[in-house]
């Protein structure tokens, strides 16, 4: 039942895709597709069109295979002895520092997020409590 779960989580996510595609061809938009779609799926999760429990399976799932689609970026790397050089070099370290700034930035994000949640959930049990 769970794998059935995931798999509908993941339709209802590539729908969102196709959607923002489908919008980007339509409208003629700058903006890749599947940005689009990830601004619609925010806007669908925080106007609580649809609930975030309707989705937590299956993003969870690709989440947990993400690192897995940047092992054949990586490989390419190997035809292009250029990158190697000066600019290489200079090229890799802005690679890593992005990386070290985009994972700080996205634990302190979670960090404040899950504070939020935390500080809701105390304010329902203060407000059941007083009732």
């Amino acid at each position: 039942m769970k794998v059935i779960r995931i798999i509908l989580q993941i339709i209802i996510l590539f729908a969102f895709s196709f959607i923002g595609g489908a919008a980007q061809q339509l409208f003629h938009l700058p903006i890749p597709g599947s940005i689009i779609g990830l601004i619609l799926l925010i806007i669908c999760l925080s106007v609580k069109i649809i609930p975030a429990k309707m989705i937590e399976d299956g993003a969870g799932f690709l989440l947990s295979f993400l690192p897995l689609l940047f092992i054949p970026a990586m490989t390419g790397v190997i035809n292009y002895p250029s990158l190697f050089s000066a600019s290489g070099a200079a090229l890799f370290l802005i690679v890593v520092l992005s990386t070290i700034v985009t994972m700080i930035a996205a634990g302190y994000a979670s960090q404040l997020l899950e504070h939020k949640a935390n500080q809701r959930k105390e304010k329902k049990k203060c407000s059941k409590h007083v009732s």
